[in-house]
């Protein structure tokens, strides 16, 4: 287990993130996870963020729909009572949810929940973009077989640490949404993760890295590490990145614990400086985006006539 040094304690705005590696066994998970958000408690923790998939991760689509619970079920009730029982924050990333439509769909949300420190669920988001890819080296992943598609970007929310937006891993790989949050105010972007391992040497921290730089935004990523079963196994290496693109702490194999101080002076600071925000030019590029929706569409159309 790596853990990076804690860093100085200043109220208000230390983070922690967890890195696990779950399994279909839920309570596992379960004691895996509390251990680390008492442990991230008690060295003055104020949020601790969890990965994707932190209640568990089935071995196959079917156990994951059997394994499944409603926002009211065991699962969220334990950690809300943590949550309270810790006085902190609590990002839990990438819940499988069986929502209302569960009954007519048979299929499940992947949930990133945040509570917080009096157990309280402040937001839901439903992750927007779902994992179908068979890269060579990895698992084949069909995240939209037993899965819905949220249908809302959430705005930025008010922590202690400060305005958090939500998003679940495969959204890191669209910028677009990370400045859409960034635009609405956001001042930390999270991505509760469960990277295969060919996807995560090649991309993990140069796109949080990037995201942090695109939006001046500090970046929380926590992430599942090791192997789940035999068909399938996650990167880890969780981390925090700060608003210049710097790594402040990481995670490296195993599960841990790494904290980070969030400085939203310094965060003020670098977009004072280099104001990149401000020069975006969205009246142009929806314009050109525009056209190439007309276009892309006309052409479909004479094709299917055809």
């Amino acid at each position: 287990m790596a853990v990076s040094p804690c860093p100085a304690l200043c109220p208000g705005g230390v983070v922690a993130v967890a890195q696990v590696t779950s399994t279909a066994d839920k309570e596992h998970n379960w004691r895996q996870c509390a251990a680390l958000v008492r442990q991230a408690a008690a060295r003055g923790a104020r949020a601790v963020f969890l990965p994707e998939g932190f209640d568990f991760i089935g071995d196959s689509p079917q156990q994951s729909l059997a394994l499944a619970e409603p926002l009211d079920g065991d699962i969220v009730g334990r950690y809300r009572q943590l949550a309270r029982e810790c006085e902190v924050w609590l990002s839990l990333g990438g819940f499988h949810e069986r929502g209302h439509d569960w009954d007519s769909t048979g299929r499940i949300y992947n949930c990133h929940l945040l509570l917080d420190s009096s157990g309280r669920l402040v937001a839901a988001y439903r992750k927007l973009h779902l994992f179908d890819a068979e890269l060579p080296g990895g698992p084949a992943l069909r995240e939209s077989s037993f899965t819905n598609p949220g249908r809302e970007l959430l705005p930025p929310i008010d922590t202690p640490v400060g305005k958090l937006g939500l998003a679940v891993c495969y959204d890191l790989r669209f910028p677009e949404l990370a400045q859409a949050l960034r635009g609405a105010g956001a001042q930390i972007l999270t991505f509760p993760s469960a990277f295969t391992v060919p996807t995560g040497a090649a991309h993990w921290e140069v796109l949080l890295r990037a995201r942090a730089i695109e939006c001046q935004c500090y970046v929380v990523a926590a992430a599942q590490t090791g192997r789940h079963h035999a068909g399938r196994a996650s990167f880890g290496h969780s981390l925090v990145a700060d608003p210049w693109g710097t790594v402040v702490a990481q995670c490296q194999e195993g599960p841990g614990l790494c904290l980070a101080q969030l400085d939203l002076g310094y965060l003020e600071r670098v977009r004072r400086d280099l104001p990149v925000h401000g020069h975006r030019r969205g009246d142009v590029y929806g314009a050109l985006g525009a056209q190439g929706h007309r276009e892309g569409t006309g052409g479909a159309s004479a094709a299917t006539s055809g």
